[in-house]
């Protein structure tokens, strides 16, 4: 008899003999691991490989590259292929250099930019290859970063200042960063949108209805998280005063007031400069130019933004201050204290080295 027709007893553990059962019986098993698992439950020693083939409907060595799959790696063995090289031969380094260059180019023609198509056609690669050299060596030319440098000569100064106030904040004193969002919009929808389903996202109409617009001054304790706001029909300095005094109220007395703002011309207007020397608790400390990502309260603005007004749909100005004001009541009933983590020696040098960096390519 040949011997490769010898019955083989692979000798599975029962744990593995129901695991094999399990892949037979579930209907969401890949048909090719089907056979594979019936291969390695027949070879129990009482069967000959050949009538093991003829049960399962596969060719003999079928039948011996498993089993021996088995004895060499296990169950775990049957669920994977061998790696097999691929047919289609690597690019060779100096392609793969030229189009890592080229990328870093600027594109010829009007384009702003490359795009794995243009790319292809001009290095003589496919598109996927240009995908994968470009996701090989994180070059993202379809992405593009918004920034701005700030040109404060008082710069690490006031990084120092703030980020002092945030880490350290004095005693018997309240450390509040203050900001406005102006110009929000009461959109209405034209017509009420689909809700969330299986397979269906949420919808609303691409047009809308205006019905003007407000803005929110809003005070973001430093200490516990907790926002006071206040929406006004326009944004100056009348309003910022007007903010300040009911700040000022909600502030027990005794507390001196120590608050992070940044330098729009509101903050600075004569008639708010008299207000501070009538109330000599408060202190102004303000964040560099075109740095307003320093303040606190921005990222309370950017969660208003994102999870109540994108969204949203307001009949009117009324309607639109309304939900304003719940979000930051059901804001501060979980408030939590701002902690600053971000190391100031870090961003200074961040930012002196993206100076250099724009200086060289300008």
């Amino acid at each position: 008899m040949d011997v490769s027709q010898w019955a083989i007893d692979l000798k599975l553990a029962p744990a593995d003999r129901d695991r094999l059962g399990g892949l037979i019986r579930s209907g969401s098993t890949p048909q090719k691991l089907v056979p594979r698992a019936r291969i390695a439950l027949l070879s129990d020693g009482t069967r000959l490989n050949g009538a093991i083939a003829r049960e399962v409907g596969v060719a003999l060595p079928t039948v011996h590259r498993w089993q021996r799959r088995v004895q060499e790696q296990g169950v775990d063995g049957l669920l994977r292929d061998k790696t097999r090289p691929s047919r289609i031969p690597a690019l060779a380094p100096e392609v793969i250099e030229r189009v890592v260059e080229m990328t870093l180019q600027e594109p010829p023609g009007e384009a702003t930019h490359w795009s794995s198509r243009t790319m292809a056609a001009a290095s003589g690669v496919s598109g996927t290859s240009v995908r994968r050299i470009w996701r090989a060596h994180g070059l993202r030319p379809h992405r593009v970063r918004t920034f701005k440098l700030s040109r404060d000569p008082k710069f690490v100064e006031k990084v120092q200042d703030v980020v002092g106030l945030y880490m350290d904040p004095p005693q018997h004193a309240l450390v509040l960063s203050v900001d406005e969002k102006s110009q929000i919009q009461a959109l209405e929808r034209t017509q009420p949108g689909l809700p969330l389903a299986k397979g269906q996202p949420a919808t609303h109409t691409h047009d809308y209805t205006r019905h003007g617009t407000t803005t929110l001054f809003a005070a973001l304790n430093v200490l516990d998280g907790t926002v006071l706001g206040q929406c006004a029909a326009r944004h100056r300095h009348q309003e910022f005063l007007r903010f300040l005094n009911a700040v000022e109220a909600a502030v027990p007395v005794g507390k001196v007031v120590h608050v992070i703002l940044d330098n729009y011309a509101t903050h600075k207007h004569p008639k708010v400069r008299a207000w501070l020397e009538k109330h000599p608790r408060w202190v102004f400390h303000f964040t560099p130019t075109s740095a307003s990502w320093l303040n606190a309260v921005e990222g309370f603005f950017a969660k208003l933004t994102a999870k109540r007004l994108r969204r949203g749909s307001f009949r009117g100005i009324v309607d639109l201050q309304a939900a304003i004001h719940r979000y930051i009541a059901e804001h501060n009933k979980t408030a939590k204290r701002f902690v600053w983590t971000a190391d100031p020696d870090r961003i200074i040098a961040s930012i002196n080295k993206a100076k250099r960096a724009s200086g060289a390519g300008h």
